[in-house]
């Protein structure tokens, strides 16, 4: 799936179509970061992946079929400053149409029970929802 990004006309209020990694590399460049800078930060130290200045450029113009490589978000991470995590829910949106959303505060206990949640059709969700609210009121009760 090519995810298309469009430069809208400069000077405009227009919103962007730019894909959501896409947009975060843009947004380096719009605050000073030029793309020869990025291309000097962006290398894996573990497996030595470095990233052009023209590939991170293309990036934003125009993106290829494919997500970047986990190596590749690495070395992305390090050009950018920010972390693995939200460049590969980035990556997601753009290519697979698919928004992660992070639960803060919880161990990885809770995140496999809400991951497995939220692949259930409705009506499972309906049943599972009445058997936490009703644990919930019961907890409360004997308080």
């Amino acid at each position: 799936m090519t995810a298309a990004a469009t430069d809208p006309d400069a000077g405009t209020d227009e919103p962007s179509n730019l894909g959501a990694l896409s947009r975060l590399i843009q947004d380096a460049n719009d605050r000073g970061l030029s793309y020869q800078k990025m291309s000097d930060r962006a290398v894996d130290q573990e497996s030595g992946t470095k990233l052009s200045k023209p590939y991170l450029q293309r990036l934003v113009s125009n993106p290829p079929a494919n997500s970047p490589s986990p190596k590749q978000i690495k070395a992305l991470a390090n050009a950018l400053n920010v972390s693995e995590r939200r460049l590969k829910a980035a990556a997601a949106a753009q290519w697979l149409e698919y928004e992660a959303t992070e639960l803060a505060g919880y161990n990885d206990e809770v995140r496999i029970i809400v991951g497995h949640l939220a692949g259930m059709p409705e009506s499972e969700l309906r049943r599972w929802r009445a058997m936490i609210e009703a644990d919930e009121r019961a907890r409360r009760e004997s308080e």
